[in-house]
């Protein structure tokens, strides 16, 4: 049996560069234990898989080579464009949603009159933790290679959730988190005792903008590109802190990330709050461009 993928970039207009993943757009009926070895086999750090629905609403898994994730944003955007640009879904068509392990994501589809179309999609609703103590944060810090006088003081320590579990590092300066050199090994072990997915250093670059990398060695990717799920847990951290300024009951951030590993991609992330300043809706938006189809022997 010969099962067809798609390798599309995620969070970019230009093939080569972003968050490079993998689809199957037609994944019903193979047993999901199976997964985790067609994302290897696709050489990719994650993979989205069709498993069921149709029309509008679509049954989604979310794959490392190491096992099942919640969502992956990089993957649901890709997912979502390319239904458009396959013909899965009818051009025009205003609106998908995803059901997901973790949540039902809904996906709002634009198409500019020039180039292809983007998706703005409403992550898992934006959960919170209690940030790690001292000696953690210590050990977090050592372990990408840094200590504390990395730490900027006036941006939050945090760990938060829109469809993974991130602990968030704000770092001085943009070289800073250039610099890190973390230790897989280290932060896979932390991950475990702080029951997070990812390390997500970041550093700001102006008063909407910063710049990011994301470490997940637990999960099977020493380092994404560009990360769709902990972008829009980082942008509530940020409205829940009330350290970005708010315009029109939101707060709309921009982040910089995989430029470290020569794959620069951007991620626009819009949060929505109560009257007293707590996010309860995250949207996360992109483009992505097709690199890539092939076929797998199963």
């Amino acid at each position: 049996m010969r099962l067809p993928y798609l390798l599309v970039d995620a969070f970019t207009r230009t093939p080569g560069t972003g968050n490079r993943v993998g689809l199957v757009l037609d994944a019903r009926g193979l047993p999901q234990e199976r997964f985790p070895r067609l994302v290897e086999a696709m050489g990719v750090r994650e993979a989205a898989f069709l498993t069921g629905g149709g029309s509008e609403a679509f049954e989604v898994r979310f794959f490392t080579a190491n096992g099942e994730i919640e969502f992956a944003g990089a993957a649901a955007l890709a997912l979502a464009i390319t239904l458009v640009e396959q013909g899965v879904v009818p051009p025009g068509t205003p609106k998908l949603f995803f059901r997901t392990a973790a949540d039902t994501v809904p996906v709002e589809l634009l198409y500019p009159s020039e180039g292809p179309p983007e998706a703005i999609m409403r992550e898992p609703a934006p959960r919170f933790r209690d940030p790690p103590g001292y000696l953690e944060l210590r050990q977090a810090m050592e372990a990408l290679g840094a200590d504390e006088r990395y730490l900027h003081r006036g941006l939050p320590v945090g760990i938060a959730f829109t469809g993974l579990w991130s602990l968030f590092l704000p770092i001085v300066a943009p070289g800073m988190v250039d610099a890190l050199e973390p230790e897989p090994d280290r932060l896979a072990e932390l991950s475990r005792r702080l029951s997070v997915g990812t390390f997500h250093p970041y550093a700001p670059m102006g008063p909407r903008v910063y710049y990011a990398r994301d470490f997940a060695p637990l999960l099977g990717v020493p380092e994404d590109p560009v990360t769709g799920s902990a972008n829009g847990a980082l942008a509530a951290l940020l409205a829940r802190a009330g350290v970005v300024p708010r315009r029109e009951g939101e707060v709309v951030i921009t982040v910089l990330q995989g430029h470290r590993m020569g794959v620069p991609g951007e991620v626009r992330a819009r949060v929505e709050y109560t009257a007293s300043g707590e996010p309860y809706a995250v949207y996360v938006g992109g483009t992505a461009a097709l690199v890539e189809r092939g076929t797998l022997e199963l």
